[in-house]
């Protein structure tokens, strides 16, 4: 597989990452350990470097799963997680303070079997903590060797701004898919600026944009999707003409409606690193053989005009959750 470089500070990854939250977390009961374990080492022969979790998810057990998966592939591989909350088990209140995040990297290393991370996130920005304090706390985890790079999950471009001012970002992590182009209006412009890479989550759209889900999906217990208005019975009927489309353009190049989804991020910029997750070892090539999809100058233009004329329907996130977002 081909790389991609993020950011100015010079991380080089596999071109596609893989988003592990759904291994066993908010995608439905948690299948056999051991069976996701070698989804990993699947993902790692195919090619793929880029693993990315949270000490949240679970919380606590996606790392635990993802740092046995790695074990003794370490050298092969780049670990992002991500942290910033105070974790009760119920609401996950926000906790960016220099002590709480120094406590949440430590606990990710043991968690994550491994003495460094290559890329720390701050999962979702805390209002009562300054961020220059919070990019100070990280210049300070870099010098100890814990971390080797930094970003932000989900912020707004003047906190980028600032961030980036005291402590270089490599990168920020943000949902971004042909479903949800939000961040190029006014996430894009800083990032080209400031020589920030893009890792991208839900870059199929939590399953929709692979065209196997519709009006009649039923989401169960460890599912997230069936509290996201997005993913209504109404929602999903409405949006099924992106599907429709995306169906025919994947006709046209005799591939997948899940492989054009990837394909398009991947033709926007070269330093954006999509991060599709998988419990299906089968998910895995075809989601590989998205990164030989080439769309010519043409293409994408026209198909950026259609998208750009589809009105989605439902928001990505409840409204507590939207308050934690793009800070």
């Amino acid at each position: 597989m081909k790389k991609r470089i993020l950011g100015i500070n010079g991380l080089e990854t596999s071109e596609l990452g893989f988003g592990c939250m759904g291994l066993n977390y908010h995608r439905g009961p948690a299948k056999d350990r051991g069976e996701m374990i070698s989804v990993v080492h699947s993902a790692i022969d195919s090619g793929i470097t880029m693993f990315d979790t949270a000490e949240v998810y679970g919380p606590y057990t996606n790392e635990e799963l993802v740092g046995e998966a790695l074990a003794g592939h370490r050298n092969k591989v780049q670990i992002a997680t991500k942290g910033g909350f105070k974790i009760n088990g119920l609401t996950n209140e926000l906790d960016s303070r220099p002590e709480s995040i120094i406590r949440s990297v430590e606990g990710s290393l043991k968690r994550l079997q491994t003495d460094y991370i290559d890329l720390y996130y701050i999962h979702r920005v805390d209002p009562k903590v300054p961020i220059e304090e919070v990019a100070l706390t990280m210049q300070q985890l870099k010098k100890d060797g814990k971390i080797l790079h930094w970003g932000l999950s989900e912020a707004s471009a003047e906190t980028i701004r600032r961030a980036h001012y005291v402590e270089p970002l490599t990168a920020v992590e943000s949902e971004y898919s042909i479903w949800w182009r939000e961040i190029e209006k006014d996430i894009f412009p800083v990032l080209d600026e400031l020589g920030i890479g893009l890792v991208a989550y839900s870059p199929l759209g939590r399953g929709f944009l692979t065209g196997k889900l519709d009006k009649n999906a039923s989401f169960t217990e460890n599912d997230n999707r069936g509290e996201l208005p997005r993913f209504t019975k109404e929602a999903m009927e409405a949006n099924q003409v992106i599907i429709d489309y995306l169906n025919k353009l994947a006709e046209l190049k005799n591939v997948t409606t899940a492989q054009i989804a990837l394909a398009w991020i991947l033709a926007q910029k070269p330093s954006i690193v999509p991060i599709p997750g998988t419990t299906n070892f089968n998910r895995i090539s075809e989601n590989v053989a998205a990164t030989e999809i080439v769309f010519t100058e043409r293409e994408m233009k026209v198909i950026n005009d259609e998208i750009g004329k589809i009105q989605i329907v439902g928001d990505r996130y409840p409204e507590a959750e939207k308050r934690r977002t793009g800070k």
